[in-house]
């Protein structure tokens, strides 16, 4: 695309996106008040089958998020960052809402399970482990395996939206240089003007609605001279109106999956880091 016309696209999209933002949806997506209880209600039920299905994966003798050919395996351990959509699009629809459901994986050679826990467990410094997408972030609570933290994200694409975020985070041991997590956001709103006077949450139905719920769910295993991590993100987003599918789909679709290699990579790119000697 001609770097004219490419300037222009990005100019009516971050229009568009404005004027949703501000609530000029269609008939097919609520004006204000933020998520609609069945939304939220599918996302719940969604989540509850998903952990249904994780927790009995967990209990077996092959415990993974998602199982792997020695093709795959051998692809991660050459340094690629695969992610793939749980179903053949990565999104599920749901009233007024998507669901998005990618999983992940990489290899850390050289690295221990406690190595990378302690890269993943820092939350306090999260924003610089992970500052591509976290501006902010610091431990609320700590009690053993138990986290409840505070993350504020960053989302860019054409527009930039950030957001307040409390998540409850779980560890469990499996074993065998096994550990798992699963985290659960119980609080996300978006800052609007934010690090500038006037700083302030939107009001409810006021935001972009790119991130209504997440949950994460981690995998950690010790083998072949390092650790593959495993991480699978099911989020949720506002709805997106049939008439600017063209437009808006691709973007709402694309930021899960862009988030979710980011922090893997970075993940990988901290365990090395602290492993240097001096570190």
């Amino acid at each position: 695309m001609w770097p004219f016309l490419a300037a222009t696209a990005h100019i009516r999209l971050a229009a568009v996106l404005a004027g949703l933002a501000a609530g000029a949806w269609s008939t097919e997506v609520p004006r204000t008040g933020g998520p609609r209880p069945d939304t939220i209600r599918a996302f719940n039920q969604y989540i509850h089958l998903t952990e249904s299905v994780l927790d009995a994966r967990l209990e077996g003798d092959e415990a993974s998020l998602w199982p792997q050919t020695s093709l795959v395996r051998g692809r991660l351990r050459h340094g690629e960052v695969i992610c793939a959509p749980r179903n053949k699009t990565g999104d599920v629809k749901v009233p007024y809402g998507l669901i998005h459901d990618w999983i992940g994986a990489i290899f850390i050679p050289g690295a221990t399970v406690g190595g990378v826990l302690k890269v993943v467990q820092d939350y306090d410094n999260h924003k610089a482990t992970y500052s591509q997408e976290v501006m902010d972030s610091r431990i609320l609570e700590h009690n053993g395996n138990d986290y409840r933290i505070y993350l504020r994200l960053l989302k860019r694409k054409v527009i930039t939206v950030v957001l307040d975020t409390e998540h409850e985070v779980h560890y469990r041991s499996l074993g065998r240089n096994r550990w798992c997590s699963r985290s659960s956001s119980i609080r996300i709103a978006e800052v609007e003007n934010p690090r500038r006077r006037g700083e302030r949450w939107a009001p409810p139905g006021k935001d972009h609605g790119f991130l209504w719920r997440l949950n994460s769910y981690w995998m950690f295993v010790e083998e072949d001279g390092g650790v593959y991590v495993e991480c699978e993100a099911i989020s949720l987003s506002r709805g997106v109106p049939a008439s600017l599918a063209w437009l808006i789909g691709p973007i709402v679709r694309s930021l899960p999956v862009e988030a979710l290699a980011g922090t893997l990579r970075a993940t990988r790119d901290g365990t090395i880091a602290l492993a240097q000697p001096g570190s």
